[in-house]
């Protein structure tokens, strides 16, 4: 399975590191000038700390780069965190960054697009855009961990919701509620 992530400036990117140290597929990363201050903020992460994990990261401001154009094929886009600025350039079509050109080119070509949207509360256009896009085939994904299996750390917080956003991808299957009563 081949997976753009993309980071932007919005709080929590330690879903974002977490989503893309565990998962195994080939990942191509992307991140805006803004998601690079709040990764290091708020993990100390870096775009190089992260090398290892991806196959290739292309500068947001690459216009050129393959994932730019619909005659470049991957699987899904994962957008996470996604902030409200670039849900509201999504969702107006304007593509001036390459995790939004990126964006213009899953909706156009329908690949699979997922919003990992942290943010609360949400304003009204916000999620007027959001409503937009869900109906255009978007994901919408707020980021918001299972609380049914009664977490009991941050970490579990974090891997319970990197494991449900895997299985979105159709990456894994991860249990449910009472799961093991519907095997």
């Amino acid at each position: 399975m081949k997976i753009v992530v993309g980071i932007t400036g919005s709080s929590g990117s330690i879903f974002a590191v977490e989503f893309i140290k565990k998962t195994e597929a080939d990942k191509f990363l992307i991140i805006s000038k803004w998601g690079k201050v709040v990764l290091h903020d708020e993990t100390g992460e870096s775009e190089n700390s992260l090398r290892p994990y991806v196959k290739n990261i292309f500068k947001d401001s690459d216009l050129t780069a393959p994932t730019a154009s619909g005659s470049n094929y991957f699987d899904a886009f994962v957008i996470i965190p996604a902030s409200t600025s670039t849900i509201g350039k999504i969702a107006s079509g304007i593509g001036d960054t390459l995790i939004t050109r990126t964006a213009q080119v899953c909706l156009k070509e329908r690949y699979k697009m997922i919003l990992c949207v942290r943010e609360t509360p949400l304003a009204t256009n916000t999620l007027e855009q959001l409503a937009f896009l869900s109906r255009e085939g978007v994901i919408v994904m707020p980021i918001s961990p299972p609380m049914y299996f009664v977490p009991k750390t941050v970490d579990e917080y974090i891997n319970a919701f990197v494991n449900k956003l895997q299985s979105v991808l159709g990456i894994r299957r991860t249990g449910g509620w009472r799961a093991e009563e519907f095997e």
